[in-house]
């Protein structure tokens, strides 16, 4: 984590400056070999091509061009601060996230997989910007997946960065590749959880995380 230098209080004339500590931030970036849109877009061509599907109309033109970017998209998280606060309050309840956005492409078939995740920790000596919760998910699912890796390495990067007393990660999704194609069981969702610390050790912690999730206990 990279340390920003301290803010100040300024007081009255005479009186000496209180330093602040300014939060702490980590800079996210997704490594990644970079992406060459025209090989993509040629790619996807031969692709619908060998498929039996033309190019040639008006309408499909330009579809490979558009594959290439909607897979680009999918495949590239945006870059964030994960941002963290001392604890000063020494706050030792339960914060959670809910209902976050999640779509990823199951690594599998390349077919999009989304839905709702809820995540929540119980802090330590530092807490988290709540908005950050949601860009950790976007940066892990922002590439080809399956699910239970996803809620994992969710789970597990928030301890490691964080140094929570615990945190919970629930995802409920729908997956494309079993509702469009094989089984076609639309309407079927799937769901995953990772719980470490506090929440996975204690009756009563993992109650209530599961309980404001939504989920039955």
């Amino acid at each position: 984590m990279t340390h920003h230098p301290h803010t100040a209080v300024h007081l009255a004339p005479g009186e000496p400056e209180i330093p602040i500590p300014a939060p702490v931030a980590l800079r996210v970036v997704q490594e990644t070999d970079g992406i060459d849109l025209a090989a993509a877009q040629r790619a996807a061509g031969q692709f619908l091509q060998a498929l039996g599907i033309s190019t040639d109309t008006e309408s499909l033109r330009g579809t490979p061009g558009r594959m290439a970017r909607a897979y680009a998209e999918l495949f590239s998280p945006r870059p964030f601060d994960l941002t963290t606060f001392p604890n000063d309050e020494g706050y030792d309840e339960l914060v959670l996230a809910r209902s976050i956005p999640v779509r990823s492409v199951c690594e599998h078939h390349l077919l999009p997989f989304v839905g709702t995740a809820h995540v929540g920790y119980l802090p330590g000596q530092r807490i988290l910007g709540l908005s950050k919760l949601a860009r950790v998910v976007e940066h892990f699912a922002c590439r080809p997946q399956v699910q239970e890796r996803l809620t994992k390495q969710v789970a597990d990067w928030l301890q490691a960065q964080l140094e929570p007393k615990g945190v919970g990660v629930v995802i409920e999704a729908e997956h494309t590749c079993m509702t469009l194609r094989g089984v076609q069981a639309t309407g079927a969702s799937t769901l995953t959880s990772t719980l470490l610390g506090t929440l996975r050790s204690d009756a009563r912690s993992r109650s209530e995380f599961l309980a404001l999730a939504g989920l039955p206990t």
